[in-house]
């Protein structure tokens, strides 16, 4: 993994114009593993990694039996990659990690609440799309493709083989498209995705580790504001508006005078 650190928003266009067709996820602090949400709740409270197979296909049996009762299509749960999706996207610990195909976007979730560096990681998708794992040439991306019936048990629940898949599932739901997403799922929980990504060989680093310093944040998130790149645009619904309001507390504008009854009112 190649570790780069900029010093200005501009180096952050300039060095991810370079990747392009290439995905991101932001983390609001550097020091973090790229680790799934469900890899990070098991290492902390189940040191039993014997179990984590059947603790995982229990998660799965248990969201399928009750959440039927909150859709309108309950056919989405049979399909593994879009209940995993359903799951990650409401709060549940998942082993997809969310990427997005916009770095503006990955900036975005590494830098709104960052008071530390923070990084966006930028994987090498176009490559990792026709490759396979050294140990294994015939693991290539759509032969382990999870949306395929039965593939998410034999190549990902038995977490024995390091592999990774890049994709979507062919139905995607209003927060994934807003924020132009993308999952990557892994084969194995107990290793950080640029440790499985050593299974795989290239020319170049498959994945790249840009460190942002806090010094950028006004800067780069006042940009972002003006691509509309907002919570109320990434989750569009009320929890998105919501969670907006907060940046719009940093937001002044030219004029602006807090002290007097006659400053003009923000939009």
């Amino acid at each position: 993994m190649d570790i780069i650190h900029i010093a200005s928003w501009d180096e952050f266009v300039s060095l991810t114009s370079e990747c392009d067709g290439w995905a991101f996820r932001g983390l609001p602090d550097a020091d973090w593993q790229l680790m799934s949400s469900l890899s990070r709740y098991l290492q902390s409270f189940v040191p039993d990694m014997a179990s984590w197979r059947q603790r995982e296909e229990r998660a799965l049996r248990i969201f399928r039996r009750k959440a039927h009762n909150y859709l309108p299509d309950a056919r989405v749960l049979a399909d593994d990659i879009r209940c995993l999706a359903l799951m990650q996207h409401h709060g549940a610990p998942t082993r997809m990690l969310d990427f997005t195909k916009s770095p503006f976007v990955a900036a975005f979730f590494a830098l709104h609440q960052a008071i530390k560096s923070s990084a966006v990681f930028a994987l090498d998708t176009p490559t990792l799309w026709s490759a396979a794992p050294s140990n294994d040439a015939t693991l290539r991306r759509e032969m382990i493709d999870p949306c395929v019936s039965g593939n998410f048990e034999r190549y990902f629940a038995a977490n024995n083989k390091e592999v990774i898949w890049v994709g979507e599932p062919e139905e995607m739901d209003r927060r994934l498209v807003a924020q132009s997403g993308t999952f990557v799922v892994p084969g194995v929980l107990d290793k950080p995705l640029d440790e499985i990504i050593q299974q795989y060989a290239s020319d170049g680093a498959l994945i790249k580790k840009i460190v942002l310093p806090p010094s950028i944040r006004e800067e780069a998130m006042l940009s972002l504001y003006r691509m509309n790149i907002t919570h109320a645009t990434l989750f569009p619904d009320l929890d998105g508006l919501s969670r907006s309001i907060g940046y719009e507390l940093e937001i002044t504008w030219p004029g602006y005078r807090a002290d007097t009854a006659a400053a003009p009112r923000f939009r």
